[in-house]
């Protein structure tokens, strides 16, 4: 198996390992850094595993390589094919880029980072999910106007993630600039940059494509609840 086919088991027994908290073959990343778990295979054992892991009615999100089927002791809360794409090639770095400041976020720009991903909705974000890896921030008359970082970081492999733009300053490039200053570290490091994005996300997707980024795979995301 590809490194990539269970990325998020990849990280949580690897690089991330430090977030993990674990129950035999069932891993998730501990709540304050983010939602997502991940089974080594997906079988009953191992779902009642991770069931051990969590409080009654709590949610998690998998990555799975086919559609969710979990026993009857959890509910699919949300469900769906997503794309995973990668970016083997190194880009240039964007010309916009030269006249546009891009600050580190640390722990004082969380409340900021949270506020704008849960305008934006690029995907789970919680308090410590800025520990993952690095992530970067464009400021507008001091307010946080982008943003994009690291989440999932395996051998050889660094998932590009929470790209977003505030609505009031779109259409400045924001997130090229971002996404290629990410990129440019990540190869860097001799590392290949990859990605997820829902296949309806057709805007997204020709971004991803003009800065390099190709699809792997096609994997199926899934938030599931433990029942009470």
């Amino acid at each position: 198996m590809h490194p990539l086919d269970n990325p998020i088991w990849q990280s949580l027994t690897t690089t991330h390992e430090r977030f993990a908290e674990t129950r035999d073959s069932a891993r998730r990343f501990i709540r304050e850094v983010s939602v997502l778990a991940a089974l080594s295979a997906p079988t009953p054992e191992n779902y009642h595993s991770l069931a051990s892991l969590l409080k009654p009615d709590e949610r998690v999100g998998l990555f799975l390589q086919t559609a969710p089927a979990p026993p009857v002791s959890w509910t699919v809360v949300d469900t769906g094919p997503i794309f995973q794409m990668v970016c083997e090639k190194r880009v240039p770095p964007d010309p916009a880029s030269n006249g546009t400041k891009l600050i580190s976020l640390n722990n004082r720009d969380v409340p900021e980072m949270l506020a704008l991903t849960k305008l934006t909705k690029p995907g789970p974000f919680n308090a410590r999910t800025y520990e993952m890896g690095d992530y970067l921030g464009i400021r507008s008359a001091g307010t946080l106007a982008a943003m994009a970082g690291e989440r999932l970081r395996l051998r050889s492999y660094t998932e590009v993630s929470a790209v977003c733009t505030h609505p009031d300053h779109l259409g400045h490039g924001y997130a090229t600039v971002l996404m290629t200053t990410l990129m440019t570290r990540i190869h860097d490091r001799s590392e290949v940059p990859f990605l997820h994005v829902r296949p309806e996300n057709v805007r997204a997707i020709q971004l991803y494509e003009r800065l390099g980024f190709v699809k792997r795979a096609s994997l199926h995301y899934a938030v599931i609840r433990k029942n009470p």
